[in-house]
């Protein structure tokens, strides 16, 4: 199997989303290595190795180096350790996905050949020095294979910037959250009830990761708005305070969740929720809880992000990011009539059957082999460009050529 390697600022065991939905999928076909950000700790550098399988392995780099991310200044305590491991493994990279552009010196110190760009956030979105970050992505597309955006306002964005640049979207393991598939007795279902079965009706959630992208003066407003109604947020806290989240008697917090739990979760709720900033932090956001909450068969109310506007209506209901505005559009969506709310399913199966991770792993797969061929092809004419300017070159002084012929 030829070796990917994966630079992601997520963690592997954050909420499931896109880098472990596909590198899931193609490891069996790649030798998948998952590389996370390093982790401070005193002491000497450390590689900590799980292997999840016999072709997927996630490393974490345990530094004594404070800077966060693939932080340049990591690089000469974490390079040693990869490349250890690589060699102590008999593997030699063929391809490098970077989640973030900040990773490019790092995979270029393992010489993996081909560089894959996984455009899945905007720069705003990412942790780190904005000038860097620029500058980071400039490089990074002008050496990549091959680049990919996890939405078309990305896709938009870059597509001028690169001429090997595909749209290859976030979707969906629809089986996980329908709840033809969920059991009813089982000891998820327990849990789920443990946290939120006290809760009265309707309940209208989130789960993801809580920070800076969500609007939770949205929130608040509408619990507020609507004491009788139970809010459940799922999820870690990420760059907020605690006192910073909005505290009432019907908003419950229950912090991060296994990932296996979610859809029962999202099985007790009457509404799903997108309360998202519209800044620019979310202007290139392509959420893929939405193909989540439909396949869950949940109703949804999303702020006006771009892509969600562009992908899912009329699955989904818009509503102004502003909170009157925000609590009506979810009333109007609770209290629709029958027709309406088998309107709105049916919009959402469609969407739900046409976007799998399963297809999308497959059409990643096909195209990281493309652009390992051409990169190989590419070298090897470079190769033989080499090896006729030398043929055509006179090596020989016309002497020393007149002596070997006397």
């Amino acid at each position: 199997m030829p070796v990917l390697l994966v630079f992601s600022h997520q963690r592997w065991g954050d909420v499931p989303e896109r880098p472990q939905q596909l590198m899931t999928r193609l490891a069996g076909r790649w030798q998948v290595v998952f590389i996370e950000e390093p982790r401070f700790a005193d002491g000497p550098a450390l590689l900590e190795v799980r292997s999840l399988d016999p072709a997927l392995t996630v490393l974490t780099p345990h530094t004594p180096v404070r800077a966060e991310g693939f932080h340049d200044d990591q690089l000469d305590a974490v390079q040693p350790l990869l490349r250890a491991h690589l060699a102590a493994r008999g593997l030699v990279a063929d391809v490098a996905w970077l989640c973030t552009p900040l990773a490019v010196p790092l995979a270029q110190a393992l010489h993996a050949p081909c560089l894959v760009y996984d455009c899945a956030d905007g720069l705003a979105a990412l942790r780190g020095d904005p000038a860097l970050l620029q500058q980071r992505e400039a490089a990074l597309l002008q050496m990549a294979a091959l680049v990919l955006t996890a939405g078309p306002s990305l896709f938009d964005a870059h597509r001028h910037l690169h001429t090997n640049i595909h749209c290859v979207r976030s979707a969906v393991d629809a089986a996980r959250f329908s709840p033809a598939s969920l059991s009813l007795h089982g000891p998820q279902a327990r849990r789920g009830h443990a946290l939120q079965g006290d809760l009265p009706h309707p309940r209208v959630g989130f789960f993801g990761v809580i920070d800076e992208r969500l609007d939770l003066d949205l929130v608040a407003a509408l619990a507020d708005r609507q004491p009788g109604w139970a809010i459940v947020l799922v999820g870690p806290v990420v760059g907020i305070a605690a006192e910073q989240l909005p505290q009432r008697p019907n908003i419950r917090w229950l912090g991060a969740q296994p990932d296996e739990l979610l859809p029962y979760l999202l099985a007790g709720w009457e509404l799903a929720l997108m309360p998202y900033a519209v800044n620019e932090s979310t202007r290139f956001l392509s959420p893929a809880k939405a193909l989540e909450y439909m396949a869950g068969y949940q109703p949804i109310v999303s702020t006006p992000i771009r892509d969600v506007q562009a992908l899912y209506t009329p699955a989904v209901a818009i509503a102004p990011p502003q909170p009157e505005a925000f609590a009506r559009a979810c009333e109007g969506v609770l209290t629709e009539n029958a027709r309406a709310r088998s309107e709105r399913l049916i919009e959402m199966a469609r969407f739900v059957a046409r976007h799998s991770w399963a297809d999308a792993a497959d059409a990643v797969h096909d195209l990281l082999n493309e652009a390992l061929v051409g990169v190989r092809e590419a070298r090897l004419d470079d190769e033989l460009s080499a090896l006729q300017v030398g043929a055509d070159a006179d090596p020989l002084p016309r002497d020393t050529r007149a002596a070997a012929h006397g």
